[in-house]
């Protein structure tokens, strides 16, 4: 996610669409051209969506799906997660966290040049509107074990584990 690709707006509508996947049923949202959201099976569907599928969605679940065969590494889609500056500055971090690698909350604190903002990066990352495309998932405690998730631990644990794979 480069600067050009995330914006921070409210959306008026946006279209979303669910498919099946490792992880379960999965939602992904968009607005104008670029993915907005992420949803797990569980997660409240906010009332004014469009349910359809898209070109953009398509290509997102396409990457997705390579993601979880091991075909691909590093996703390439226009991203425009809405939040806070501190939050945006907290998930371009995240971004650059690499594949299969992990990273402590207070790595990502140093990372954005607010080494005391630890549990600040923490609340951002729990609000992390696209899971997965923003590798929240590789957030870890500074202890090396593993904290929150919004999908849970499980899911967490499959997708670090997925990554440390070897690669197709």
């Amino acid at each position: 996610m480069t600067d050009s690709e995330c914006e921070s707006v409210i959306y008026s509508t946006m279209t979303l669409y669910f498919q099946q996947t490792p992880l379960g049923k999965l939602g992904i949202a968009e607005h104008a051209g670029k993915i907005t959201d992420v949803y797990f099976a569980d997660d409240v569907i906010p009332q004014d969506v469009e349910i359809a599928e898209t070109a953009l969605i398509n290509e997102a679940f396409l990457q997705l799906n390579a993601y979880f065969t091991g075909q691909l590494t590093k996703f390439t889609l226009p991203l425009a997660p809405r939040g806070t500056a501190f939050q945006q500055s907290v998930w371009q971090a995240l971004c650059a966290v690499p594949h299969a690698n992990t990273a402590s909350y207070k790595d990502i604190a140093f990372a954005i040049g607010n080494p005391k903002a630890v549990r600040a990066v923490g609340q951002a990352n729990n609000k992390n509107p696209i899971p997965i495309f923003i590798p929240c998932h590789r957030i870890i405690g500074s202890n090396g074990k593993m904290v929150g998730y919004s999908g849970g631990l499980e899911m967490k644990a499959f997708l670090l584990a997925l990554e440390r794979r070897p690669v197709s």
